[in-house]
C-alpha cells in the first residue's frame, strides 16, 4: 500500500467520522427532524463537494476535511442544508426553464431556515452576510420559500452577475443531478461495494449522483408531513413563533390544484358539431365502401355529446385587500382556460359580478366576442369592505326571474376575509382564495374551497 493510498484512507475515515458526528449532533438538537436526518446514506467520491438526490449524500472526503478545518460547524451546516432540500422537495420539480434561478431560490430558502433555527452546531461566519440579503429579500417577498423566490427572480429580472454573487453566498452543494445532468457510475452494478466503502474511489471509477426518482419524492412528502406535525407540537411546547422551517413545510405540504380540471365541475352535457369516435363504427363504414363501391352502410353522426360550460357565475371580491391586477389576471386565466379547452358552447349565459360590501357591477356574457370586449375594457370597482351575501341574493333573484335554466354554479374569487351566507344555495359554490401565506381558509361546509398562489394565477 502506497503512502498516497494511506493518506487517502486517513482522509476518507476522518471525513466519514466528521459527517457521522454532524448527523448525531443534528439529531440531538433537532429531534423533530430525526426521521429525515437519518434517511440519507453517506457515499464518498474522489472529487466535487456535496450533492444529494433524496437517497444519498455524495461527498468528497477532502472537501469535508478542509471545511471542518476551516470552520468546525460547516459540515453539520451543509448536512442540514441537504436534508432541508429533501424535506422541501426542491429536487422533485422536473425540468425548469431557468434552473440556475431555481437553484438559487432553493439555497436561499434553506440557508434562511438554518439561520432562523440558530443552532450552535451550524453557526457560520457567513451568517451575517446572508442575513443582510434575506432582510432585503423579505422586503420584496413576504415569505422566503423557493417557489416565491423563484417567481420573484423571474418577474424582477435578476441579472446574471447578481445571480452569481448570491449563489456564492448561499450555495453549499451541487444541484446538477436535479436537472438531468447526473451520470451513473461506470460500474453501476457495484452499488453494494459503495455502501460499504469508506475509502476514496479511484479516478477511473468515479461517478456523479443519479437523478432523483419520483417515488423518492413521494416518500419525502410523507416525511415532510410528519415533520410538520412534530414541529407544530414542538413550537407549542416551547411557546415559540413559527419560523422559516414550518413556513416552507406548509408550502410543500399544501394541496396543489388543477384549476382547469376544477372548472369541469361546472360543465353540462350538450350537443356539439363533430364526429363521435366512440359511437361511430368504422368497420361497417369501410365494409360498405368495399362491398357497394363507395356506398357506406352507416354514416357518422354529425353531432356528439360533450361536457361544456353553459351557465355559471363568476363573482369577484373587489375589496381593498384584493389587488386589482390579480383580479384581472384571475378572470383572464379563467377565460383562457375556457377558450383553450373549448369548454363552453357558442352561446353561453355567464354572469360576472363585482362586489365588495355591495354589488358594484353586474355584466351578462353570452358570446366569446362579448367576453373579449369585457376583458379588454374591464375596470375594478369598489375597493371597500367584503361581504359575500349580496352576490348570493342577486343570483337568487336572477334564478327567480328565470334568468338561468340550469345554473351549474358560482365561482367566487376572494382573499377570504368576508361574511358568508348562513344558508346553502341551490347550486354549487366554490370560493377561490388567493393566499400568499399558505393559510387554510375556513369556508362553510356546503362550499368548495380552492387555494391558489399569486404565481399560479
Amino acid at each position: 500500500m502506497t503512502e498516497k493510498s494511506d493518506n487517502n484512507n486517513l482522509i476518507s475515515k476522518a471525513a466519514h467520522d466528521i459527517l457521522t458526528l454532524a448527523r448525531s449532533l443534528l439529531i440531538v438538537r433537532l429531534r423533530f427532524l430525526d426521521i429525515a436526518i437519518g434517511r440519507l446514506e453517506l457515499v464518498p467520491v474522489d472529487s466535487g463537494t456535496f450533492a444529494t438526490n433524496g437517497t444519498r449524500i455524495i461527498y468528497s472526503p477532502r472537501h469535508v476535511v478542509i471545511s471542518y478545518k476551516n470552520e468546525n460547524e460547516k459540515p453539520a451546516r451543509d448536512y442540514l442544508h441537504m436534508v432541508l432540500h429533501c424535506i422541501y422537495s426542491h429536487m422533485f420539480t422536473g425540468i425548469l426553464e431557468y434552473p440556475e434561478l431555481w437553484d438559487l431560490a432553493c439555497d436561499i430558502a434553506v440557508e434562511s431556515t438554518i439561520n432562523d433555527l440558530g443552532l450552535d452546531v451550524t453557526d457560520s461566519s457567513i451568517k451575517a452576510a446572508q442575513a443582510a440579503e434575506t432582510v432585503r429579500l423579505l422586503a420584496e417577498v413576504n415569505m422566503l420559500t423557493a417557489e416565491k423566490l423563484y417567481h420573484y427572480f423571474l418577474t424582477s429580472g435578476i441579472s446574471e452577475a447578481e445571480t452569481t454573487r448570491l449563489s456564492a453566498l448561499f450555495k453549499a452543494d451541487d444541484h446538477s443531478c436535479w436537472h438531468g445532468s447526473g451520470l451513473r457510475r461506470k460500474d453501476s452494478s457495484d452499488d453494494k461495494d459503495l455502501k460499504d466503502n469508506n475509502s476514496m474511489d479511484d479516478e477511473d471509477d468515479a461517478f456523479t449522483i443519479e437523478m432523483p426518482l419520483p417515488e423518492i419524492g413521494e416518500e419525502w412528502k410523507e416525511i415532510a408531513e410528519k415533520v410538520e406535525d412534530a414541529l407544530e407540537t414542538f413550537f407549542k411546547e416551547q411557546g415559540d413563533e413559527e419560523g422559516g422551517l414550518i413556513q416552507n413545510l406548509k408550502a410543500v405540504n399544501r394541496e396543489k390544484y388543477d384549476y382547469a380540471a376544477f372548472l369541469k365541475k361546472f360543465s353540462v352535457l350538450g350537443e356539439t358539431l363533430g364526429v363521435n369516435d366512440e359511437e361511430f363504427d368504422y368497420i361497417f363504414y369501410t365494409y360498405g365502401l368495399k362491398l357497394y363501391e363507395n356506398m357506406p352502410l352507416v354514416e357518422p353522426l354529425e353531432y356528439k355529446e360533450s361536457r361544456r360550460i353553459r351557465e355559471f357565475v363568476i363573482a369577484i371580491d373587489t375589496s381593498a385587500s384584493t389587488s386589482g391586477d390579480l383580479v384581472q389576471k384571475f378572470l383572464q386565466k379563467t377565460y383562457n382556460i375556457l377558450k383553450s379547452t373549448e369548454s363552453y358552447f357558442s352561446r353561453v349565459n355567464i354572469h360576472i359580478i363585482q362586489c365588495d360590501a355591495e354589488i358594484q357591477e353586474h355584466v351578462k356574457i353570452t358570446t366569446e366576442e362579448e367576453f373579449d370586449r369585457y376583458i379588454d375594457k374591464m375596470d375594478i370597482l369598489g375597493l371597500g369592505g367584503t361581504d359575500f351575501r349580496p352576490v348570493f341574493r342577486l343570483v337568487d333573484d336572477l334564478i327567480e326571474a328565470g334568468e338561468f335554466s340550469d345554473l351549474r354554479g358560482l365561482i367566487y374569487f376572494t382573499d377570504g376575509y368576508g361574511t358568508f351566507p348562513a344558508y346553502k344555495p341551490d347550486y354549487q359554490t366554490a370560493f377561490v382564495f388567493l393566499d400568499d401565506e399558505y393559510r387554510d381558509p375556513d369556508v362553510p361546509p356546503w362550499a368548495i374551497k380552492l387555494v391558489l398562489q399569486d404565481n399560479e394565477i
